[in-house]
């Protein structure tokens, strides 16, 4: 997977991860629970975590 070297767009892709998963969890009408907004952190971490640069050089 690529890395994403940018820690701008990186914190962009998680914040938007997040703001997804509360858009597409609150679509039936019953708006933010805190199940939902739990999901929305743990979504955020793991783009966070999956985009970091990688510490190793590649020859």
């Amino acid at each position: 997977m690529n890395r994403v070297k940018n820690k701008g767009l990186r914190t962009f892709v998680s914040v938007l991860a997040g703001l997804a998963v509360i858009f597409f969890g609150t679509s039936d009408g019953r708006g933010v629970t805190n199940a939902i907004l739990a999901l929305a952190v743990v979504a955020a971490l793991i783009v966070w975590h999956l985009t970091k640069p990688s510490s190793s050089s590649v020859s």
